[in-house]
């Protein structure tokens, strides 16, 4: 069975999509799916919490796989994850930051860099997550060019429905030009914080965007709760952290992930 292939996508930083990823990652493996993570952001946040061991700087990774310049392939750089059944395209260091560089000068083809990478290991996995970078760059489009589906990752605030409008024009370009069968999956909000009059009113308002859109928002959001930070900083699944409310939390992933594959494959 040849894997399906989301990319987390959101260009605000500190939405939260590698603890999603992470912890999507942990549903699947729990249900005894293959599993592999690529880190395509180059804070390298997902890598430090995902791999197994710590990956220096001079390891090769995710970047070396890309650039044109080294002869590294995807297979060549792919690190065990914490969880058996979890696999890791690593990033550390400042290197994939030159590649997205090297890719904006680059010529023909450069948008399709990680999905060529990826055609030589997806049979390998039920499952690939695709940690994209907080922009709307190259390193982005080729996230979304290699993905079947988006999982947009975003807060009930203000500024989080702002961008909406922006990351849907892209997603439409790399319909348009690279990957006409791309498509949005779910919205999933994170660290939501239900008590507060602006969470209401802010998850109202990007339930009535993304209606408006033809988008689905993704129930229930994820809370705003300190066992998700501190389990995911310490490399645990949710289920691991030993509580009933970590646990019920870890559940959602869960749902969440059956959601987004069913609406992959419908």
């Amino acid at each position: 069975m040849t894997a399906r292939i989301f990319a987390l996508c959101n260009q605000k930083g500190g939405v939260g999509k590698s603890t999603t990823g992470f912890q999507l990652a942990r549903a699947a493996v729990r249900r005894g799916s293959r599993v592999l993570v690529v880190d395509l952001d180059p804070q390298g946040n997902i890598t430090s919490t995902a791999a197994a061991e710590d990956v220096p700087d001079d390891q090769a990774g995710l970047a070396d796989a890309l650039s044109a310049r080294a002869d590294e392939t995807l297979r060549d750089v792919i690190v065990p994850g914490v969880w058996a059944g979890l696999e890791v395209v690593p990033t550390s260091g400042e290197t994939l930051g030159f590649v997205r560089d090297e890719l904006v000068i680059a010529g023909a083809g450069r948008e399709g860099r990680l999905r060529e990478a990826l055609a030589s290991v997806i049979e390998d996995y039920d499952l690939i997550l695709i940690d994209c970078a907080p922009s709307l760059d190259q390193l982005t489009i080729n996230g979304l060019t290699a993905a079947h589906g988006v999982v947009i990752v975003t807060h009930s605030k203000q500024w989080s429905l702002s961008g909406l409008a922006q990351l849907l024009k892209t997603i439409d370009s790399v319909r348009q030009y690279y990957n006409p069968l791309l498509r949005i999956c779910g919205v999933i909000v994170n660290q939501h914080e239900e008590q507060t009059i602006g969470g209401k009113y802010w998850l109202d308002e990007l339930n009535a965007a993304a209606k408006e859109r033809g988008l689905s928002v993704l129930a229930p959001p994820i809370p705003k709760r300190v066992a998700i930070a501190d389990a995911t900083e310490a490399a645990r699944g949710l289920d691991e952290w030993g509580t009933a409310d970590a646990a019920a939390l870890g559940a959602i992933y869960a749902e969440h992930l059956a959601t987004l594959e069913g609406a992959n494959a419908s």
